[in-house]
């Protein structure tokens, strides 16, 4: 009898343990499985960027050492108005100058400076290393959010001189033919303008649309809103993108965490990468502009 009760014993502790065993493994499953389900995505970490490099004294202090201060009214107005990437940090390198007189110029500043072509949803660009690099932080960071970051076309990133020539003369050409038509300017003062070297034109585009003859595409704005004058776009720095998503505000926030931020305020889809935190535009010499809902970063000249 008590060997009975000692086998009766053994066989229920034996039972006892194996569904203990079981059971410990299916809570372990079941677990692992609402934490996979449940657990909030890591938040996306906050670019460093070197604080250093910032010098006390606002813009003029942040551009580069070499730079060539306009003296004439059109490189100031260049200059304010798309000035912003010349205090760009993060391992970017700024010109020199507000304008490229020259392709060679912009060929010779190009090359000498570090770059990378990528292939960005489905478009070859190609841009400085350091903005690069930013951009691609910041397209993984909207993936992992739902968004997407993806260039505005072919000629988003990278541009050459004659592309920037080519987009200026598509809205002066056709605006003097249409101001001319509307006895605005005559015949041959239009003719005479249109036969200027790029460089020289824009002063004389500048001086029509301050008596209210404007060249921008529809023809009621200034031109700046449709396009940069020769030789001064910030895509001849490798510095900027044309974003798709522009409209999007999670773009946007993500874009400007990685160091790319809005700084042409007639340029909506325009960015502009400069390496820096939000919080240390202002010590870079930019001042915050809202408009339309947007935050733009221009220099505070």
């Amino acid at each position: 009898m008590k060997h009975k009760i000692l086998i009766l014993s053994a066989i229920l502790l034996a039972q006892s343990l194996i569904f203990a065993g079981c059971a410990k493994k299916e809570v372990w499953k079941t677990i692992g499985a609402a934490d996979a389900n449940s657990a909030p995505a890591a938040p996306s970490p906050r670019r460093e960027f070197p604080k250093s490099e910032i010098k006390s004294g606002g813009f003029q202090n942040n551009i580069p050492a070499n730079f060539e201060m306009p003296a004439d009214a059109v490189g100031r107005k260049i200059l304010k108005e798309y000035g912003a990437l010349f205090v760009a940090r993060g391992g970017a390198a700024p010109p020199n100058a507000v304008v490229f007189k020259t392709g060679s110029e912009v060929a010779d500043y190009q090359s000498g400076v570090e770059s990378a072509s990528e292939t960005v949803g489905g478009v070859k660009i190609e841009l400085q290393a350091a903005a690069m690099e930013a951009l691609k932080a910041a397209a993984a960071e909207a993936r992992r959010s739902g968004a997407a970051i993806t260039p505005r076309g072919t000629d988003a990133a990278r541009r050459s001189y004659s592309t920037t020539v080519e987009l200026w003369e598509s809205r002066v050409n056709p605006g003097l033919a249409y101001w001319s038509g509307k006895g605005r300017i005559s015949a041959a003062d239009a003719s005479r303008i249109k036969s200027l070297a790029p460089s020289a034109q824009v002063a004389e585009i500048f001086r029509l649309e301050e008596e209210g003859m404007f060249f921008a595409r529809d023809l009621s704005k200034s031109i700046m809103y449709s396009v940069a004058p020769p030789g001064a776009s910030q895509h001849l720095s490798m510095l900027a993108l044309d974003v798709s998503e522009y409209e999007n505000p999670k773009v946007r926030e993500i874009l400007a965490r990685n160091g790319w931020f809005q700084t042409v305020v007639s340029d909506l889809p325009h960015f502009t990468f400069l390496g820096a935190s939000e919080a240390d535009l202002p010590r870079l010499g930019l001042k915050k502009v809202s408009s339309g809902g947007r935050v733009f970063w221009v220099p505070d000249i």
